[in-house]
């Protein structure tokens, strides 16, 4: 199928989102939508998947003008949508999640469903478990599990939106792999949405580029990444710098600690943490790092072990003592756990604000948030729900609700789904809060962020912490063979 998009508008109030928008998808190729946060790469495929109806323009499939009403009839069309976070049940199993698609009867027909979904997870090497609680797969896994509902339901056209967010290096592999299948193979269209240059120039046969609302310029395969870059923000952008802090005293001190939970139990992991240090975090999804750092928070249980803030023995103190002592959490889930989603950002800054009056004077909370919008660029209102922000204004709102003073920052994934400018923004508010005397510990699935932010180095691998590296006399390759669980990469 080939599409055209013309002219397309979409307007948010004063918001230009899609602002006179055109391009050509062509059947049998990969085009990447390369924008930075906020460009308008979500509203424009929203509105090409029935999610949003275009304020103004066409879109052309096979030569006929249509519109879609919802994403049901832009399905029924061929067009489908892979969103960022997928769209699932997660107390359902597996199959009942991939017959919902396309056998809505009382009494489905699951074992035509079986025999399909092992079919077409064959076709794609997708190995999932009919039977197996959506809750217990990875977010790479929950991804294959709706690329299949879609090819079921007889899509020829795929957008995928930041899909390789929160996914492991093998499932990113496995997932390209794919998409190049798809594109390839089965002639479909593949719309792959991004920020991401290293994976638009790996990938995709083509790229249109976005920034506010407009498209600054379209590419062909082999691409540019200077000309890419500068069409994304305008101009090129300098690489990050390394500044050298002279770590303080210890913050942190694990000793001994175990960390059980239903999946995996962290045993034996022993770290200490001194002031104005960052230790990076690494590890296949579900190797025992998020259950780690939760521990220091004193949101998971311990077993065994002691965990000291700042001389303090908080092992097994509840989440407010550890506030007490300087500790914060930023957690992946943005609506999930750090935001409460229906709630403006002042009323965020309300909530956050500890000691206060039992009367708030609102007011005062409105110039509050205005100058925290102002001071952190977040692109919103002091009356703008939490939910309508893009990723990337979601995670400077939860940058600025921190304490102004902190110990001990615990970040999952901090620059996950933020384009180059926005996630360096982002490190230079967090290395000023290192220079403060701040220790830090990262989780990231992207190993040059690791090496390229970081002071140390541990590796997860079956709820076993690595012995510390040190970043700089660290490569990619040793850190793979770590993850990997294979002694090699301190060899290497």
């Amino acid at each position: 199928m080939r599409i055209e998009l013309i002219d397309i508008h979409k307007h948010f109030g004063p918001v230009r989102a899609n602002d006179g928008i055109s391009l050509t998808l062509e059947p049998g190729t990969i085009h990447g939508l390369l924008g930075e946060n906020g460009a308008g790469k979500t509203t424009l495929v929203k509105c090409l998947s029935g999610y949003l109806t275009p304020d103004r323009g066409t879109i052309l499939a096979d030569g006929q003008p249509v519109s879609f009403a919802s994403p049901a009839e832009a399905i029924r069309r061929g067009i489908g949508m892979l969103h960022q976070d997928p769209l699932d049940f997660p107390q359902m199993r597996v199959l009942d999640n991939f017959l919902l698609a396309f056998d809505r009867r009382l009494l489905p027909d699951r074992r035509r469903g079986a025999a399909l979904l092992q079919e077409l997870g064959a076709r794609f090497q997708f190995a999932l478990d009919p039977d197996a609680e959506v809750t217990s797969l990875t977010v790479g896994e929950r991804q294959q599990l709706e690329i299949l509902r879609l090819l079921a339901l007889g899509a020829r056209v795929i957008i995928l939106d930041e899909p390789t967010t929160g996914i492991s290096a093998p499932q990113k592999v496995q997932l390209f792999a794919t998409l190049r299948r798809l594109a390839e193979e089965e002639g479909r269209s593949v719309v792959f949405v991004s920020h991401k240059l290293e994976e638009v120039e790996e990938l995709c046969h083509r790229v249109t580029v976005l920034r506010h609302g407009k498209v600054t310029g379209q590419a062909e395969a082999p691409f540019r990444v200077e000309r890419l870059v500068e069409m994304m923000f305008g101009r090129s952008l300098p690489p990050a710098e390394r500044v050298p802090v002279e770590p303080g005293p210890p913050v942190l001190e694990v000793e001994g600690l175990a960390v059980p939970s239903y999946q995996l139990t962290v045993e034996g992991v022993n770290l200490q943490v001194r002031a104005g240090e960052v230790i990076g975090l690494a590890g296949l999804e579900g190797s025992g790092q998020r259950l780690f750092l939760r521990a220091c928070a004193g949101l998971e249980r311990v077993s065994a072990g002691r965990i000291r803030v700042g001389g303090r023995d908080l092992t097994g103190a509840p989440y407010r003592r550890f506030l007490e002592a300087g500790v914060a959490y930023l957690p992946a889930g943005r609506l999930e756990e750090g935001l409460v989603a229906g709630l403006t950002l002042a009323e965020h800054f309300a909530l956050a604000e500890r000691g206060g009056p039992f009367f708030l004077n609102w007011t005062a909370v409105r110039e509050r948030a205005a100058d925290h919008i102002r001071r952190f660029n977040i692109v919103g209102r002091p009356d703008t729900p939490v939910e309508a922000l893009s990723g990337g204004n979601q995670q400077r709102a939860m940058l600025a609700l921190l304490p102004p003073r902190l110990n001990l920052l615990l970040m999952e994934h901090p620059t996950r789904g933020l384009d180059i400018e926005s996630a360096d923004w982002v490190w230079q508010q967090l290395l000023a809060r290192r220079a403060e005397g701040t220790a830090i510990l990262f989780i990231s699935a992207d190993l040059d962020e690791i090496l390229e932010r970081a002071d140390r180095v541990v590796v997860f691998f079956g709820g076993r912490m690595s012995a510390p590296l040190e970043a700089r006399s660290t490569t990619v390759e040793q850190l793979g063979y770590l993850i990997a669980g294979k002694d090699r990469g301190r060899e290497a």
